[in-house]
């Protein structure tokens, strides 16, 4: 419950939304237009084991290697920065320019002025 907690804060600063939690898999599901999903498996807290992150769509896959092998270097780490890498990773497919952490704020602060229902309006008809 903490990491999902945790998760929604982090969704709240990305693209990305928190679309399942299920406890009794220990698995969250995040989505992002356009198309860009992936879940996070979530170690048991007793077990001592690594988070484990994957995506089942071919296009999402390739990019997720740089978070697995940071989820498989040494040392233990917590959801953020796993969701971190995640995003870092990301990036590219969701059109954001491949930037240095510290920009991450600026990102975060373009986002909030931007009004999002007009963004879904224009979704709404391009699909159609």
């Amino acid at each position: 419950e903490a990491l999902a907690e945790a998760a929604e804060r982090w969704c709240a600063r990305t693209p990305f939304q928190l679309i399942a939690a299920e406890e009794t898999e220990r698995r969250m599901d995040f989505y992002a237009e356009p198309g860009v999903s992936f879940y996070v498996l979530c170690p048991e807290a007793a077990c001592g084991d690594n988070f484990h992150v994957w995506s089942e769509s071919e296009d999402c896959l390739p990019f997720l290697q740089l978070a697995q092998d940071y989820i498989s270097s040494c040392g233990k780490k917590t959801l953020h920065e796993i969701l971190e890498k995640v995003f870092k990773s990301f990036r590219p497919l969701l059109g954001l320019p491949d930037v240095d952490d510290d920009a991450f704020e600026e990102y975060n602060a373009d986002v909030e002025e931007e009004e999002p229902e007009a963004d879904h309006q224009q979704m709404g008809v391009s699909q159609q």
